[in-house]
């Protein structure tokens, strides 16, 4: 077991540090309001896994670029079973159902997180993707930082295969909840 309290505490630390990178400010507003459009969709799902709806919003982003046909788990097709990791989820009869099953039965069990602090939240969603880059590489993760002054380079391009000269080019979840935060700062009530 992953004594997650140190990544708890370097996340707030990169979040209070962050700074999104100039050539990205545009890309990071644009994305943060077509998730904002959806927040109804995402509270849809709040509803049924506790998990707050901009923590979904970020990750449906980062797994799919915001495809309703695609499973929040990994991006696969959610009426399919899916190929990817976790593999053979599926098929779903909708977004939402597929959404609920990533979030309750998937590692990490986001549903089961009780701490949603900024700190909290953060090192769920690395978990979410996963603690390689912090375990293997010791580097802040691209899935959270990409597009941010906390990143500059190394990747995992497939399943368990990490590049040490790859870039991330999507946006990470830290800027998108930074700039979805400026649009609507109802997000980070409770946020420590």
């Amino acid at each position: 077991m992953v004594d997650l309290i140190p990544l708890r505490t370097a996340n707030l630390g990169r979040w209070n540090r962050m700074v999104l990178k100039h050539d990205f400010e545009l890309a990071f507003e644009h994305v943060a309001r077509k998730l904002l459009e959806a927040k109804s969709r995402y509270r849809s799902v709040t509803a049924r896994t506790r998990v707050p709806w901009a923590i979904i919003a970020v990750i449906h982003e980062r797994e799919s670029s915001q495809s309703w046909r695609a499973n929040l788990a990994q991006g696969d097709p959610w009426d399919k079973p899916s190929i990817h990791v976790p593999r053979s989820r599926g098929p779903f009869g909708s977004w939402e159902d597929a959404a609920i099953d990533a979030l309750v039965n998937c590692p990490p069990f986001t549903a089961k997180n009780t701490n949603w602090s900024i700190g909290g939240s953060l090192t769920m969603l690395e978990e979410y993707n996963g603690l390689g880059y912090q375990l293997i590489h010791h580097m802040a993760s691209p899935y959270l930082w990409a597009g941010t002054n906390q990143y500059i380079k190394g990747k995992y391009i497939a399943d368990g295969h990490f590049d040490p000269d790859a870039g991330d080019h999507q946006l990470g979840c830290a800027g998108l909840l930074r700039a979805m935060v400026k649009l609507d700062e109802t997000i980070d009530d409770g946020w420590d």
